[in-house]
């Protein structure tokens, strides 16, 4: 089960629609006109064609398991006290003093550019279940 925003879901929902809607149609269209130039044995534009349309049905096929199995979390129901996903976070750099916010959001919304990072993601991991105000420690290691 993938929990995630309702926001998130929307998102999935209509990047499927354009994929099945929009990108499927025009693959069809380009294995067509490449079908169209004759011999197939010889033909770059359709061996393309045919790869992108088995990519892009691997795609549409993920995405609807994600769907399928996606859990909308109510935003508004969500607790505070302890860390669980779509909680925003604030970390501190210890060395520097760096303040950062992060969103924890399922795997398919993670973003780092708009401060969403993927509950499985070991900073993610680390703070699940602690307690508003605990400052768990997070290293790297130097190889």
């Amino acid at each position: 089960m993938a929990y995630m925003s309702e926001d998130g879901y929307k998102k999935l929902v209509e990047e499927l629609r354009v994929l099945e809607v929009v990108d499927r149609p025009d693959i069809s269209r380009q294995i067509a006109e490449a079908r169209d130039k004759g011999d197939l044995s010889e033909n770059a534009e359709y061996d393309a064609a045919k790869e992108a349309q088995g990519m892009l049905e691997m795609k549409i096929s993920k995405l609807k398991a994600v769907i399928a199995d996606a859990k909308i979390i109510d935003e508004s129901k969500l607790k505070t006290d302890t860390v669980q996903i779509l909680n925003k976070v604030e970390l501190k750099n210890a060395k520097n003093g760096t303040r950062m916010v992060y969103t924890i959001v399922s795997e398919s919304e993670a973003n780092i550019k708009e401060g969403k990072i993927s509950v499985s993601t070991p900073i993610a991991q680390g703070l699940l279940g602690k307690r508003s105000g605990i400052l768990p420690k997070f290293g790297c290691r130097k190889e």
